[in-house]
């Protein structure tokens, strides 16, 4: 839990450093099952965002694992439905490999599904994970979620990606892990190159 709550206050960090250099990004943190389901997380979280009172919350994004077992999904629900009238929104990750999908896509009131670069990684050359993303994109569209994918590697998979109607993506084919010092000059020649055709999350 200490270390969970470290994470979102340094992510909270380094916001305010981009957007003190006028780089305006949201940043995404994994969140464990386990402190989701404490009693007073949505507490605590508010007292982590009071911390940096200039910042606005939605700049925050909280992942769930669906990879995690949500024991109370109606307690896990409300606790998410609290923390999003602070602002924050939640972003449902490793989408297909899960306990539940269907019952965490239906339940839990999260804004984006994450494609499971499992499935994006071969789908060029596997038609069944072709398939899998395809149903996904899907899913995502009758449930009114944004979707992105991850492990993109190549612009090959962007190309595929947007023909399936899924426009965000993440992966190697956009950039390698780089230290937050690094990112606003990476934005500035990812936003020159215009003959990209796909665009990060």
């Amino acid at each position: 839990l200490e270390l969970g709550e470290w994470v979102i206050d340094e992510a909270l960090r380094q916001i305010n450093q981009w957007r003190n250099i006028g780089v305006d990004l949201p940043i995404s943190v994994n969140i464990s099952a386990y402190q989701l389901q404490q009693e007073h997380f949505t507490t605590r979280l508010a007292g982590l965002l009071a911390a940096h009172p200039e910042l606005p919350p939605h700049c925050l994004e909280l992942e769930i694992l669906e990879t995690s077992a949500l024991h109370d999904i109606s307690q896990v629900s409300a606790t998410m439905n609290a923390c999003q009238e602070l602002g924050v929104r939640f972003a449902l990750d490793d989408f297909g490999t899960g306990y539940s999908s269907l019952t965490y896509l239906k339940r839990l009131p999260t804004y984006l599904i994450k494609i499971d670069q499992s499935f994006v990684r071969d789908m060029l050359e596997d038609k069944d994970d072709l398939a899998i993303v395809e149903g996904v994109v899907g899913l995502a569209k009758a449930f009114r979620r944004k979707v992105i994918a991850e492990g993109v590697e190549t612009i090959a998979h962007g190309v595929a990606l947007l023909q399936l109607g899924c426009e965000l993506a993440q992966g190697y084919g956009i950039a390698r892990p780089m230290p937050a010092g690094e990112i606003p000059e990476w934005i500035y020649r990812w936003e020159a190159n215009n003959s990209k055709q796909i665009r990060s999350f």
